[in-house]
């Protein structure tokens, strides 16, 4: 396989000045509501969150973004997970977002902050049961024999909780990621692509620049 051959050019749309609000959550709005009405094939409120261990080893993986705000975005985890570790260390993280149909992606950085135990428990009871389940009977990121087992242990505990109220474990629960910046990348012919950053100067004030492709 010729990976050096293997291009496209981007010619979708720009991202201009006059494209720019003055905080960057209208425009991740707007092109949050773009990907969802797109219908596109991947999970829109997919997003790569990047952690650091005690060792400085950076690690990715995708969660869902389930909410957010002025005051950053939300998602939801077991905190004893290899991401709930680093961040109880270091809460300084990234997070992106890649609708690569829409020629888009958006990139986060910022630090995650513990949600509230009354926004823990509303969202962990407006999942579906089996997902209550699941997140009860997983120590995430911990080692296991066999999915055998793993699914033997799930299906035991559907039976024992059915038709009552499932215990939302303590360690599971979700993070702010409060954003000090904020960048949007819109493809362009000819690699020269739209790219502006957000930082945040002070509370609620916002700064605004073009970066070079």
């Amino acid at each position: 396989m010729d990976l050096q051959s293997i291009r496209r050019d981007y010619n979708i749309g720009h991202l201009t000045e006059s494209d720019v609000p003055n905080t960057p959550f209208q425009l991740f709005e707007s092109w949050l509501n773009n990907a969802v009405e797109c219908g596109l094939n991947s999970d829109p409120t997919a997003m790569t969150v990047a952690t650091v261990d005690s060792n400085s080893h950076p690690s990715q993986r995708i969660v869902l973004l389930k909410g957010f705000d002025e005051s950053g975005l939300r998602f939801f985890t077991n905190k004893q997970s290899h991401k709930g570790k680093d961040i109880a260390l270091n809460p300084k993280v990234s997070c992106h977002f890649a609708w690569l149909a829409l020629e888009r992606q958006v990139h986060f950085r910022g630090n995650a902050e513990p949600l509230s135990e009354q926004e823990n428990d509303e969202y962990f009871y407006s999942r579906p049961f089996e997902s209550q389940v699941a997140a009860l009977i997983s120590n995430q990121s911990q080692p296991i024999g066999s999915r055998d087992e793993l699914v033997r242990y799930y299906q035991e505990q559907l039976e024992q909780y059915q038709g009552k109220q499932v215990p939302r474990p303590q360690h599971w629960g979700g993070y702010r990621i409060v954003p000090s910046e904020v960048e949007f990348w819109q493809g362009g012919e000819h690699r020269l692509h739209d790219r502006f950053i957000y930082r945040l100067e002070s509370a609620d004030n916002w700064s605004v620049q073009r970066l070079q492709p």
